[in-house]
């Protein structure tokens, strides 16, 4: 769903090429088209990463699993996207991706790093009802099942039978001091991993993305993360 420019710095980018307008004597002066991009590290491995937009640095110096940067101004259109390991000038991912202009998108660095990717994730931040709130599930962990997302104390999943890579749409639920997120294996139901007392706030936008292996015990071990669009 397009968006009407929900993130504050999309908001400054666009007076500001408004403002250049109004000044410019040029009267075919068009103002540059914007979307907005955050970056997530979700690549189960202990280097710190760098992700580059058509050769710009776009992330951060300490870069590592489970970092997030927050909505950046990114000119809309094909754009050429790296990964490469901090510090070095090999990538190890080259892709080429379309922003549309005036949408928000989680660019989600994902695998392990010998099969390291993207997955870009168009963000529906339409604002939820009084009261509500809204989510987006992410299976991201390489070696799991099909995960399915539950809310505890509530008779039905949330998400189910979310394989490796597949995502779910936002779903609107209600707002609350304590929430806790179940990630349960699709098949057997068995609880994986869960987010306890978590703040679900009114009028706030979420992901939980399931992360990390199971076949390792150390900091890329198996877990689960949330974080609001903001």
């Amino acid at each position: 769903m397009k968006i009407s420019m929900p993130f504050k710095a999309i908001i400054a980018a666009l007076t500001l090429s408004l403002g250049l307008l109004s000044c410019s004597k040029n009267s075919d002066y068009t103002p540059a088209e914007i979307s907005g991009l955050s970056i997530i590290h979700a690549s189960p491995t202990t280097e710190k990463l760098n992700v580059y937009v058509d050769n710009a640095q776009a992330t951060i110096a300490e870069f590592s699993f489970g970092s997030k940067v927050d909505y950046l101004n990114a000119y809309s259109g094909s754009r050429k996207f790296d990964v490469a390991k901090a510090g070095t000038n090999t990538s190890l991912k080259t892709e080429q991706l379309t922003l549309e202009p005036q949408f928000g998108y989680s660019l989600f660095v994902i695998d392990k790093l010998e099969n390291i990717k993207f997955l870009l994730l168009k963000d529906d931040l339409t604002k939820p009802a009084a009261g509500k709130a809204r989510i987006r599930f992410v299976n991201l962990s390489p070696d799991a099942e099909a995960l399915s997302l539950a809310i505890e104390g509530k008779p039905t999943d949330l998400f189910t039978n979310k394989a490796f890579k597949e995502y779910s749409t936002f779903e609107t639920i209600d707002a609350a001091e304590k929430v806790t997120f179940n990630i349960k294996n699709n098949t057997t139901s068995a609880i994986e991993t869960a987010l306890t007392d978590v703040k679900i706030e009114e009028g706030k936008i979420y992901t939980i993305y399931a992360k990390g292996l199971k076949a390792t015990a150390d900091d890329t071990k198996f877990g689960a993360a949330i974080f609001t669009h903001k």
